[in-house]
């Protein structure tokens, strides 16, 4: 038995039929204020939207650099901590200047992990480390290079 997927167009390829883009990441906060001052000051990320509802809020982070932006989720009932399992990985932001980012994260107190550098067959492939946000998030802050624009 064969199974056919309907296109209107069949002989386009994936990415001529695909027009998705990527336009947001979102993570559970318990502490809205200490988030967005967190990723205010780690990343120059500015609440584009705030929505309020009765028993969640969503706020929008974004900057001037990329049209993604960050959903911050705030549940109001909740007062514990949440777990992130080990299913979480990371997010992932890019900068022009690794190690005066990170001497600036350091310097505002983000206490960030030792830089790394990461190479593959003999070639830089990345540099790069990690902020913890205050309810554990990692995320990874890539020098732009190759792949990671």
């Amino acid at each position: 038995m064969s199974v056919a997927l309907c296109y209107p167009a069949r002989n386009k390829t994936l990415k001529e039929r695909l027009v998705a883009k990527a336009i947001h990441s979102m993570i559970r906060v318990l502490d809205e204020n200490k988030s967005v001052e967190f990723y205010r000051l780690a990343f120059g990320l500015e609440v584009a939207e705030r929505l309020d509802f009765e028993t969640f809020t969503l706020i929008y982070l974004s900057n001037e650099e990329s049209e993604f932006e960050l959903e911050l989720t705030v549940n109001k009932d909740r007062s514990e901590p949440y777990v992130l399992g080990d299913g979480y990985g990371h997010l992932a932001l890019s900068v022009d200047d690794l190690d005066a980012e990170h001497q600036r994260a350091a310097d505002a107190g983000l206490n960030p992990g030792k830089i790394v550098t990461f190479n593959r067959d003999g070639a830089l492939l990345a540099r790069f480390f990690f902020l913890v946000d205050p309810d554990g998030y990692k995320i990874e802050v890539l020098q732009r290079h190759g792949r990671y624009k």
